[in-house]
C-alpha cells in the first residue's frame, strides 16, 4: 500500500486533462509509440468526434520514482464540461489527492472554482499543476497570481509543465508521488468497496469499477452488494491498464474492476457498497449525492413495436450513466414513452446520440423543460415537469420557476455584451467582482429556463470564446407561467405543449408555428396551425391545400355552371376538414427543438 497513489485530473473545460493523462500513459510504456493516438482514453466514438471527455477513464499506471521506488498510480481521467460534474464527484470519491491543472493563457476560470470547492468537500490533497506554458500567450506570472488570490493555494508548490510537448511531466508524476498520501486501509478487514462506475459487457456482464477501502476480494468468492443484498460469486478480479487486466485479488488501497456474472442490470447501483456474503462489512461506505436533474424531456419510440427494445437499452444505458433519471410516460399523440430527467442540455444531446448510435434506437424528443411549482387555492403545492400536468388556471394562487446564479468570467472589454444577454434572459440582481486586472466575474440570478436551451453556446459567442460559466441552484421565485398549446387543425397536439414564461409565449408560439408550415406537407383542405394560451389564439399560420380547378372542363355558357362546381368543392373540402387527419411528420417534431436562430 505505501506503493500505491490514487488521484483525479481535475480543470475546467479544455484546459488539457487528456492530453496531460495521454503523455503519462506514454511516459508509463503502456502504449507503443506506433499504436498511440491522441485522447487515447476517450475511447467513446462521440468523445472523439467532439474532443471532450464524457465518461471518467480509470487507468494504471507504473512509474518508477527518482529514488528507484516502483508505484502503481491510480488515474482517473474526468471530463470537464458543467453538466458532467457529477461523473467528477464520482471520481474523487475514490480518489486520495488530485492534479488541479490551469491553462497558463486563460488563467483560473468559473469550473476550476468549482471543482476546486469539490475537491475540498472530499477533504482530498490538492496539486496546482500550470499546463500549456508552451503557448506564445502563457503568462506564468499572472497565473500564480491567480493561483494565490482566487484559489488560496500555495503558488510556489505549483508545478509546471506542457502536456502537448511532454515538458514537466516527470516533475508532476513526483509530485504525485512524494505529495499525495498512501491509501488507507487494511486488507485484513472485512471487504468492503465503492462503486464508481460500471458498464455492460454482452458477453461477460455487468462488470463494476470500484476502489476497495478495506479487505481483499478474489475469484470465486461470494460477493454483495448492500443495497438490495444481491450476491453473485466473482469470476474474476483486475487492474484497468489500455484493457482490463486480470489479477489474483484486488486489496485495500487498489482500484479496479470485478466481473462476477450479473445479469439483471437493475442490481448494480452506482454509490452502493460491495462486501464479502460470508464476513460482510458493519456499514456501507458513504455513497455519493444523489444528482437532481434540471432539464425534463419526454422520449417516445417511433414506432410502438420498437418500445421493448428502447426499455432495455435504457435500463443498460443507465448502468454507465448514473445521472440519467426516467420514468414511464404516455402521449395521446406519440403513445409509450418514458419522461427523463438530464443534467443540462450537453447530457440530453449526449444521451439521445448514444442511445442512437451505441443501442440503435430511433425515437422522438420533446421541447426540453424544468421543474415548475404551482401553489393551488387550497395550499397544497405541485411540481410540474411535464405540461400535461399543468393544473387548472383558476386552481392556481402562485406559480414558481427554478432560479440559478450564473457565474460568469470573461475579459472586461466583453462586459457590455454579456449583461446584454443576461438582461435578455431575464437576468437580474448582477454583481461584479475584478479578481484580476482586465478580468471580470459577473454574478446573475436567471431562470434555469432560459438558460438550457443554447445561452452557452452565445455566451461563448458574444465573448468570443474567452466567457466561462457555472451555475448553482438557489431555488425558486416566483413567475408569471402560461400553459402554451400549439394546435394543428384545432387538434392539440400535446408533444409540443410546454410551460413558458407569459412575456416568452408568442415569441415562442410564432416560431413554432413557422417551424411547422415548413415541415407539414399540404393536404387537401386548408390546415391551420395555431398557438393557444387557455381559449386565445396569440399566433397562427397557415398552410394553403392542393387545388384542383375543377371548371377547366367548363368554357363559355352560363356562369351559374361553374359556381355549382366551385361550391361542390368548397362542400367537399370543408366535410374532408371536418374528418380528415393531419399527418404530423417525425422531422416536425425534431424541427421544433432546434435552438432559436438554426
Amino acid at each position: 500500500m505505501p506503493h500505491i497513489r490514487n488521484f483525479s485530473i481535475i480543470a475546467h473545460i479544455d484546459h488539457g486533462k487528456s492530453t496531460l493523462a495521454d503523455r503519462m500513459i506514454q511516459m508509463a510504456g503502456l502504449v507503443e509509440d506506433r499504436v498511440f493516438r491522441d485522447q487515447i482514453l476517450d475511447t467513446m466514438d462521440l468523445e472523439r468526434e467532439r474532443g471532450i471527455t464524457i465518461k471518467s477513464h480509470t487507468i494504471t499506471l507504473p512509474y518508477t520514482s527518482r529514488k528507484g521506488e516502483v508505484f502503481a498510480l491510480n488515474l482517473i481521467d474526468t471530463p470537464g464540461h458543467v453538466d458532467f460534474s457529477y461523473e467528477v464527484s464520482r471520481a474523487l470519491a475514490s480518489c486520495d489527492g488530485v492534479l488541479l491543472l490551469v491553462d497558463a493563457s486563460q488563467g483560473v476560470q468559473a469550473q476550476t472554482l468549482s471543482n476546486l470547492y469539490m475537491a475540498m468537500e472530499h477533504d482530498l490533497t490538492i496539486i496546482p499543476v500550470i499546463n500549456k506554458i508552451d503557448l506564445p500567450s502563457a503568462d506564468i506570472d499572472m497565473v500564480m497570481e491567480q493561483i494565490d488570490r482566487e484559489l488560496a493555494l500555495e503558488p510556489d508548490l505549483a508545478v509546471l509543465c506542457s502536456a502537448k510537448d511532454g515538458r514537466g511531466v516527470d516533475d508532476v508524476l513526483e509530485a504525485i508521488v512524494e505529495r499525495i498520501p498512501e491509501p488507507a486501509g487494511d486488507p485484513a478487514n472485512p471487504f468492503s468497496a465503492l462503486i464508481f462506475d460500471a458498464h455492460y459487457d454482452p458477453f461477460r456482464g455487468v462488470i463494476v469499477s470500484c476502489r476497495v477501502f478495506e479487505g481483499r476480494v478474489r475469484p470465486g468468492d461470494t460477493i454483495r452488494f448492500m443495497s438490495n443484498g444481491a450476491a453473485y460469486k466473482v469470476e474474476e478480479v483486475g487492474i484497468f491498464r489500455l484493457s482490463r487486466e486480470a489479477r489474483d485479488s484486488l486489496q485495500a488501497g487498489e482500484v479496479g474492476y470485478i466481473i462476477s456474472g450479473v445479469k439483471t442490470v437493475s442490481d448494480t447501483r452506482i454509490g452502493d457498497t460491495i462486501t464479502l456474503d460470508e464476513r460482510p462489512a458493519e456499514a456501507p461506505l458513504p455513497g455519493f449525492k444523489d444528482v437532481k436533474p434540471v432539464v425534463f424531456s419526454s422520449l417516445y419510440p417511433i414506432s410502438s413495436e420498437d418500445y421493448p427494445s428502447l426499455v432495455e437499452a435504457l435500463e443498460k444505458y443507465k448502468l454507465n450513466d448514473a445521472a440519467l433519471v426516467y420514468q414511464k410516460d404516455s402521449s395521446a399523440a406519440l403513445g409509450q414513452g418514458f419522461r427523463c430527467g438530464f443534467l443540462g442540455l450537453l447530457h440530453l444531446e449526449i444521451v439521445q446520440k448514444r442511445l442512437e448510435t451505441e443501442f440503435g434506437q430511433a425515437f422522438i424528443m420533446t421541447v426540453p423543460s424544468v421543474q415548475y411549482r404551482f401553489t393551488l387555492q387550497d395550499d397544497s403545492v405541485m411540481i410540474v415537469d411535464n405540461p400535461q400536468y399543468y393544473p387548472d388556471p383558476a386552481s392556481i394562487r402562485e406559480s414558481a420557476e427554478p432560479y440559478i446564479r450564473a457565474t460568469i468570467i470573461a475579459p472586461e472589454r466583453y462586459l457590455g455584451a454579456v449583461m446584454k444577454l443576461c438582461l435578455e434572459r431575464r437576468g437580474e440582481n448582477s454583481r461584479f467582482n475584478y479578481p484580476a486586472p482586465g478580468r471580470v466575474e459577473i454574478l446573475f440570478d436567471m431562470p434555469l429556463a432560459e438558460v438550457i436551451v443554447d445561452f452557452y453556446d452565445k455566451l461563448k459567442t458574444v465573448t468570443q470564446g474567452y466567457g466561462s460559466f457555472d451555475y448553482e441552484l438557489i431555488g425558486y421565485r416566483p413567475s408569471d407561467l402560461v400553459k402554451l398549446d400549439i394546435l394543428v387543425n384545432g387538434e392539440r397536439v400535446d408533444a409540443l405543449s410546454l410551460l413558458v414564461h407569459r412575456e416568452r409565449a408568442r415569441p415562442w408560439a410564432l416560431q413554432v408555428c413557422k417551424r411547422l408550415k415548413d415541415e407539414i406537407p399540404r393536404h387537401q383542405f386548408k390546415i391551420a396551425i395555431q398557438g393557444a394560451i387557455g381559449g386565445k389564439i396569440i399566433a397562427r399560420s397557415t398552410i394553403n391545400p392542393f387545388r384542383k380547378d375543377v371548371t377547366a372542363k367548363c368554357y363559355g355558357g352560363d356562369i351559374t355552371r361553374k359556381r355549382k362546381l366551385l361550391e361542390k368543392q368548397k362542400k367537399g373540402k370543408k366535410k374532408m376538414k371536418m374528418v380528415g387527419a393531419v399527418m404530423i411528420p417525425q422531422s416536425a417534431f425534431v424541427a421544433v427543438l432546434k435552438s432559436r436562430d438554426e
